[in-house]
């Protein structure tokens, strides 16, 4: 059997910086919000050089400022390879990926400063892109790597495909997918039992289904919605606990990522540590998501 790893020591839930600027907080505010996520145990912070139109890393970053110490306690985590076409970055001329050395390399500097730190735990590749060079990826990453600016690195929204002649080159620490009951694609395309297969505990983003499982009101959320409430009736937690235990329920052991501002939604998310959900359970809200019993 396979072990599990999380070798970037990631927290078992990950906190989401991608709104942060639309909260359009104080950077005292800011500040609350990372402490209030340590504090609970939330202690990996998941960003990327986009989020916010290329702000976001730099809000955080001015949070921390004011508290430099808290660093210690946190494990960063960043994401580069998507060029957005925006007057902040005049070159871009149209929306595209780059995983070239120069360009990863120029990313980990700007995140770095930006965030206002010496090192990112977990480096991350936004997305595929059909031009990658895989040795010169893995020549980028050994050397990142070696100079003490990266500590591990990974992939992001990859197929199995595309993730196996990387991770043959140079050891990827994780993946982070998509995954909730309202997107389960991961868990029939085989990215997770890759991720299994390889011993990488990938991370979740969206594990609500950005909210849409609360709110949604076409049919498939209104079916999924009932069956969760009715669960978390029987169970006597929150629905937030509910679908985070389903989530991590997966052999792989993944580690959601939560995008909310409320430090209540992750206390909720943590409280799916000791819900450990029985096959049945699991497959009740499968099919409550999907619609249909099994074949």
């Amino acid at each position: 059997m396979t072990a599990m790893h999380n070798v970037a020591g990631l927290s078992p839930v990950v906190a989401g910086a991608w709104r942060l600027a639309e909260w359009q907080w104080t950077p005292q505010q800011r500040l609350a919000w990372i402490e209030g996520n340590l504090d609970i145990g939330v202690t990996s912070f998941d960003h990327a050089d986009i989020y916010g139109g290329y702000s976001v890393e730099a809000l955080f970053g001015e949070a921390l400022a004011l508290r430099p110490a808290l660093r210690a306690r946190m494990q960063l985590v960043s994401k580069c390879g998507i060029k957005l076409v925006t007057p902040v970055r005049p070159g871009h001329r149209v929306k595209h990926y780059d995983t070239s050395a120069s360009h990863v390399r120029a990313s980990v500097e700007q995140s770095l400063q930006a965030l206002r730190t010496d090192h990112l735990d977990l480096l991350l590749i936004h997305r595929p892109d059909a031009l990658t060079d895989f040795d010169e990826l893995a020549d980028a990453f050994e050397a990142l790597r070696r100079e003490g600016k990266v500590r591990y690195l990974g992939v992001s929204n990859f197929a199995p495909h595309q993730l196996a002649p990387l991770h043959r080159r140079f050891a990827l620490a994780t993946h982070q997918v998509e995954l909730s009951p309202l997107h389960t694609e991961a868990l029939h395309d085989g990215v997770l039992d890759q991720c299994q297969d390889l011993g990488l505990r990938p991370m979740i983003w969206s594990p609500l289904a950005g909210g849409r499982i609360f709110t949604a009101d076409d049919q498939c959320a209104r079916r999924l919605r009932a069956t969760l409430e009715a669960m978390a009736g029987e169970l006597c937690v929150s629905v937030t606990t509910l679908v985070i235990a389903w989530v991590q329920r997966h052999p792989s052991q993944p580690l959601p990522i939560l995008g909310s501002r409320r430090i209540e939604v992750a206390r909720d998310a943590m409280a799916a540590l000791a819900l450990r959900l029985e096959a049945q359970q699991w497959w009740r809200i499968w099919t409550a998501a999907v619609g249909h019993e099994v074949a």
